[in-house]
């Protein structure tokens, strides 16, 4: 007898009631308008303002909403789930919340990006040939913004100067920070569209489309050497690394067995050689690497560590459900626990400011994202679909935005969030491709 399939999760059965509605225009081209918006959003990311961005992550989360209503629910998905974890660890910390109002702002931004990332999903899975456009867009946002900041070495640095820390060890380092104004923000953003540009170069056909994904990651490296940003430095050798070893082992999986065990560890040495020889002979790179075990002989390093030990003070106040997301209830608590003369936006650490806004279980549901998505992608490495090399290259990414977070909460800001939740969107993609629309 053949068992009747399980209906879908009560939180799902609102997907797909018009699926019987009479399509009209917008119906009929919803994927095609949904790519465009999708599109303009990774062009745009930082180039636009920030009201300009606000409007389109809402026509995102609206058209998510109308293609749902049009489409039966299906499998939700390890990704998925914890994601709807960590939105319900968010919900109970809001309504915990000390300063709810302040929280509940920081509850609408988590959702709005969530919707963002709801719709590159479900465009992804109906056809994984909208990755190629909108990485091709977020790739050309990149080169203008690498480009942007590399012309301002050539011009007047008096405002790049304020970026010099007179009482740092690598005093006097000039840092480039293009259209968005941080040389930390600036090298969040291009982390992550490096490795995508390496899947790009393999998986486009044809000369020029290589060309431009070529010219997006040589000008985006130097870029990002430029802002001199130890955690994205960090990221950046962490991701390009893990990147070539997985697509090592994918290329040579039919080798002989010896030859197969012995190309990743000479590939892995040679990297290595080839970057000690960078970091001891170019000065300024030594300067900014000698930095990171300066321990507080370094203003940044000294900064952070105070800032530390008053978020740390928060969470001990706080451990189970915290003060609630975002940063508008940070900045309403945190002066209550900070140390004079050292104000923060934020805790400078993706575990510390998960734990703050949310508790023990906002960092465990974030733990167990970030695993979902690393599983789903490793996965990956043997499969042949069409999203295998994207998967991939999303691994890398999140292993160096994984890095740079340990020290930082850029991750937070929409020119960096969007972009990995493209590369979750992605990873979720892999595994409910639609073969008939590749």
């Amino acid at each position: 007898m053949v068992q009747a399939p399980a209906p879908p999760p009560l939180l799902l059965r609102w997907q797909g009631v018009l699926a019987q509605a009479t399509v009209g225009p917008l119906g009929r081209q919803l994927p095609l308008v949904s790519g465009l918006v999708l599109c303009a959003l990774m062009a745009g990311m930082p180039l636009v303002t920030r009201p300009g961005l606000s409007l389109l992550i809402a026509a995102s989360w609206l058209l998510w909403i109308l293609w749902a209503l049009r489409t039966p629910p299906g499998p939700i998905g390890p990704i998925n789930t914890w994601l709807l974890v960590v939105l319900a660890v968010a919900v109970v910390a809001t309504g915990c919340s000390p300063v709810p109002v302040a929280a509940f702002k920081g509850l609408l931004k988590l959702l709005s990006y969530v919707g963002v990332y709801a719709l590159m999903r479900q465009l992804l899975a109906h056809s994984p040939l909208w990755w190629d456009r909108l990485v091709a867009c977020l790739l050309a946002g990149e080169l203008i913004t690498s480009v942007i900041g590399i012309r301002q070495l050539y011009g007047d640095t008096s405002a790049l100067a304020r970026w010099s820390d007179a009482n740092s060890v690598a005093e006097g380092t000039v840092r480039i920070y293009s259209t968005l104004d941080n040389p930390n923000l600036l090298g969040g953003f291009l982390l992550p569209a490096l490795p995508l540009a390496v899947a790009a170069l393999l998986r486009w056909p044809g000369l020029p489309r290589r060309l431009f994904a070529l010219a997006a990651l040589v000008l985006g490296l130097v870029a990002l050497v430029l802002t001199y940003s130890r955690g994205a430095w960090m990221g950046m050798v962490a991701s390009l690394a893990l990147l070539a070893l997985l697509l090592c082992l994918r290329q040579t999986r039919h080798w002989p067995p010896f030859w197969r065990r012995l190309f990743p560890v000479l590939l892995l040495v040679g990297g290595a050689v080839a970057l000690a020889l960078l970091v001891t002979q170019v000065e300024p790179l030594r300067v900014r690497v000698l930095s990171l075990v300066a321990g507080r002989e370094d203003s940044s390093n000294n900064f952070r560590m105070n800032v530390w030990t008053a978020v740390l003070g928060m969470i001990h106040d706080r451990p189970w459900i915290g003060i609630g997301p975002g940063n508008s209830a940070f900045n309403l608590i945190y002066p209550l626990y900070q140390q004079p003369k050292f104000n923060a936006l934020s805790a400078y650490s993706i575990p510390l400011e998960l734990t703050v806004e949310a508790g023990i279980p906002g960092l465990l549901a974030g733990l167990g994202l970030f695993l979902a998505a690393m599983r789903t992608g490793l996965g990956q490495w043997r499969a042949n679909g069409p999203l295998v090399i994207p998967s991939l290259a999303s691994v890398a990414v999140f292993v160096g935005l994984g890095l740079q977070g340990l020290t930082d909460t850029i991750f937070f800001r929409p020119e960096v969030q969007l972009v990995a939740l493209f590369c979750l969107a992605t990873l979720a993609a892999s595994q409910a491709t639609d073969p008939s629309d590749g």
